[in-house]
């Protein structure tokens, strides 16, 4: 048993060296590889079809300059996807549930959207910090909300895949430890524990899919109004 619940989340490492770039290459191996053949396996043909599937609905409300993005959107929602599985497995290390590691993901992409809505249309990207219509006195007031909520976005990506993960993560222990405690005293208890921390786990399993779309979703939403 672990001294803290926090423990979990700290960067593993072997022999004073950190593992975070064998967690984050990880993914990449079980991937299977496309082949030459007309007809695929199973896995390589479910694995096309969510790939397509999901790449025509992030990119089918964007216009033909925005899908230059495809590739690299589509890439990160199945490194994103497979971190946060991988990571509900015994005895292994979430790499999402690192602030800094998301907003590593967040910032750039977010701020190439900016940049590329200030080179492309930049009267189009300032008028999102005024709405149309709005009177005089409230000019300078909403500029600046605006402004502040435009550059609030990357960290609410970062915070929210973060703060999702970490939470579920530790109502998990939480719950594995209080059925491991009242197993020799309580077992009825400690059985219907169980069934909650079973039922907690497959809500888990849908969160760490999920919070890897949102990221992606929000992303795409953001070059929609800069393309």
């Amino acid at each position: 048993m672990t001294l803290s619940f926090f423990d979990q989340f700290m960067s593993p490492t072997l022999l004073g060296i950190p593992l975070m770039a064998l967690a984050l290459s990880l993914p990449w191996i079980l991937f299977p590889k496309p082949t030459t053949r007309w007809l695929n396996n199973r896995l390589l043909t479910i694995q096309g079809w969510f790939i397509n599937s999901f790449t025509q609905q992030i990119f089918q409300p964007i216009n033909l300059g925005g899908h230059k993005w495809a590739t690299l959107l589509t890439s990160l929602m199945l490194f994103l996807i497979t971190l946060n599985m991988l990571g509900l497995l015994p005895y292994t290390f979430t790499p999402t549930t690192q602030l800094s590691l998301n907003m590593a993901f967040a910032v750039p992409l977010w701020l190439a959207t900016v940049i590329i809505g200030m080179r492309n249309q930049p009267t189009h990207a300032l008028g999102h910090l005024l709405p149309e219509g709005t009177p005089t006195l409230l000019i300078p007031i909403l500029i600046i909300i605006e402004t502040i909520s435009l550059f609030i976005r990357p960290l609410a990506l970062g915070v929210r895949l973060t703060a999702n993960l970490t939470a579920g993560h530790l109502l998990i222990q939480l719950i594995a430890t209080a059925a491991f405690v009242l197993l020799p005293l309580m077992p009825t208890v400690a059985l219907l524990t169980s069934i909650l921390l079973f039922l907690l786990t497959l809500l888990e399993v849908a969160v760490a899919m999920i919070q890897a779309y949102v990221f992606v979703l929000l992303l795409s939403l953001y070059l929609q109004e800069n393309v």
